[in-house]
């Protein structure tokens, strides 16, 4: 008797599911564990989930004298509807200054948080110094490109006249002579690519490479004027060496070369004083001196 009674006490009642529903429709991939250890229903399942739409508003702007009525959702951003008036006014998004409750408005904030609501009243304002700012820095960008361009162009340029220049080179280095015409036309084209350069004002890293055009170029041109000089030594039939090389293989050859200039330069002297004298001598000759006195009664 006593056993059943606590029995009894002790079971517990059968329960029903909830609204009627059995223990087999009860889908166990709804349910999660939170961390308290409770058993609850998935926040994140498909029969929790309820597709509310946005709420659009209606904005009205003024920009001076005209209104722009806008549909915009009421979660958008200020930069949103800045866009949707570029459409409306021609200005840009960056140009703009969108004031609500006087109070100018971020770009970045949104009509929500700023209690927009529908019929709200707005007044667009065009950014004077915005625009002169993004004026001047597409101005700077279009520069660069230009320079860039120029740059690249410039480079093609200096790599096919380095390639004229190589040749001429191995020409003279199998010992044959080079057109004098040749030579001069090439410079004239390198120095006309180094005046180009020198008058493209570049920014940025287009200065390291406006800097490496130039030493390439005043490279060539060196080249060009040695070889010049070179042209116009006189050699002898057999002689197929260059001079540089000639010079560099006997060890006297620079002193010897300096021997000869100022050989050179003495036979040229004495070969105008002859000039000079003549020279002296009618200049002498052009100036008379008297010594007879005029009197006077």
């Amino acid at each position: 008797m006593m056993n059943s009674k606590v029995k009894g006490v002790c079971s517990m009642p059968d329960k029903k599911p909830v609204g009627g529903a059995s223990e087999g429709s009860v889908n166990p991939k709804e349910w999660e564990v939170t961390p308290g250890g409770m058993l609850v229903q998935k926040r994140n399942s498909s029969s929790n989930q309820s597709s509310v739409p946005i709420p659009t508003i209606r904005v009205r702007v003024k920009h001076g004298s005209t209104y722009h009525e806008i549909r915009v959702s009421s979660q958008a951003s200020f930069g949103e509807l800045k866009k949707m008036l570029a459409d409306h006014t021609g200005l840009h998004p960056l140009d703009q200054k969108l004031i609500y409750r006087k109070k100018e408005r971020d770009s970045k904030a949104f009509l929500d948080v700023a209690r927009v609501k529908d019929g709200s009243k707005m007044v667009l304002v065009e950014d004077i110094a915005s625009k002169e700012r993004r004026c001047l820095e597409m101005l700077k960008i279009a520069k660069m490109e230009k320079s860039s361009k120029s740059l690249l162009q410039i480079g093609l340029e200096v790599d096919n006249y380095a390639e004229q220049v190589k040749a001429l080179e191995t020409t003279v280095a199998r010992g044959s002579k080079v057109q004098q015409m040749d030579v001069d036309h090439l410079t004239g084209l390198l120095m006309t690519s180094l005046v180009k350069l020198d008058e493209l004002a570049v920014i940025g890293d287009l200065k390291s490479q406006k800097t490496m055009l130039e030493r390439k170029l005043q490279k060539q041109v060196e080249t060009l004027d040695a070889m010049k000089l070179q042209n116009t030594m006189p050699r002898s039939k057999g002689d197929k060496i260059p001079v540089k090389q000639h010079e560099h293989s006997i060890g006297k050859g620079p002193i010897a070369t300096q021997k000869e200039q100022t050989q050179e330069k003495q036979k040229s002297l004495i070969a105008q004083m002859p000039m000079l004298q003549q020279t002296q001598r009618h200049s002498e000759q052009s100036v008379v001196f008297t010594t007879k006195w005029e009197t006077f009664d």
